[in-house]
């Protein structure tokens, strides 16, 4: 729909910026051998990482997955598990898809930038391509190698080979990235391919289906707000007698030290029975307590 790709965009901005930034302030290759490989690879795989997972937590679908109950699969029939099977697939799918826009346009715009990957493997380049440092040890070779990145560590008469290793690198992590970005684009219309292929629905049903579902939703989380709202309201005013808003209060009710204690703390949802729960301390006391105790008229003089 619109919205997931509007969504999407707004997230892959979002990224590139903040890799751009990332990189400005905080990126500084170590250049110190055995050391860029660990620091390059950091910074190109923990905050794709970490944005894998924030795209996981941050959709609903997520916990709508992990927070449903398994049990009405123990009374399916064989056919009817293997289509929820095909359903849960189908929601993995989408999911980690959605969460992939994040880690995947930091790890293309990482590599195409270069700094990354050129860090990371600058000690590993067959230097003896371009006649540098001919009649050193492997070790001494690696320890010039790895202050490539950093041009004011290279000495002079290795400036030249410096830049053709840079240029090689930058060239390489630049296609790694045009094509990570060409893998996934293809990814992605063959999935809605296939997707669309398999579909049951025509076209215009389709269209139709996500307009209901996307209603749908939004009238739920409506009436969940009002429902909600009407719900406390009674509770509220069981314990003070009125509630915010209301016009022509006669008199309100004053809490008892108990009463106030029984509401007070920290609380769980709490199981009443197999069908209800206790959504907070109020709740509880709502349910349990009569509204009784002193009462004072607001019109009275204090």
């Amino acid at each position: 729909g619109k919205e997931v790709v509007i969504a999407n965009a707004i997230i892959a901005i979002l990224t590139i910026g903040g890799q751009q930034l990332f990189s400005f302030f905080t990126f500084s290759c170590p250049c110190h051998v055995g050391q860029n490989l660990i620091y390059g690879l950091a910074f190109l795989g923990v905050p794709a990482l970490i944005l894998l997972i924030v795209g996981y937590a941050l959709n609903n679908q997520t916990w709508r997955l992990v927070m449903g109950k398994g049990s009405h699969f123990e009374r399916e029939t064989s056919s009817n598990w293997l289509l929820k099977c095909k359903l849960l697939c189908f929601v993995l799918c989408s999911i980690t898809g959605r969460a992939l826009v994040a880690p995947v346009t930091w790890l293309a715009v990482t590599l195409i930038n270069g700094s990354y990957y050129i860090c990371a493997v600058s000690e590993y380049v067959p230097v003896h391509y371009y006649g540098a440092a001919p009649n050193v040890t492997a070790a001494e070779r690696s320890r010039i190698l790895a202050t490539f990145p950093c041009r004011q560590l290279v000495p002079p008469e290795l400036a030249r080979a410096r830049d053709e290793v840079i240029l090689l690198l930058r060239y390489q992590s630049q296609v790694a990235g045009w094509l990570l970005i060409a893998v996934v684009v293809i990814t992605v219309f063959l999935s809605y391919c296939l997707a669309s292929c398999f579909s049951p629905l025509s076209f215009l049903h389709f269209r139709y289906w996500n307009s209901y579902v996307h209603n749908e939703q939004e009238l739920f989380d409506e009436a969940t707000e009002q429902h909600s709202r009407l719900y406390a309201m009674q509770n509220v005013r069981k314990f003070f007698g009125f509630v915010p808003g209301s016009e022509n209060v006669k008199e309100i009710r004053i809490p008892s030290l108990r009463e106030w204690q029984a509401i007070s703390g920290l609380a769980f949802l709490k199981r009443v029975d197999k069908e209800h729960y206790d959504y907070s301390l109020l709740h509880d006391w709502a349910l349990k307590e009569r509204a009784s105790g002193k009462y004072l008229r607001i019109d009275e003089d204090p």
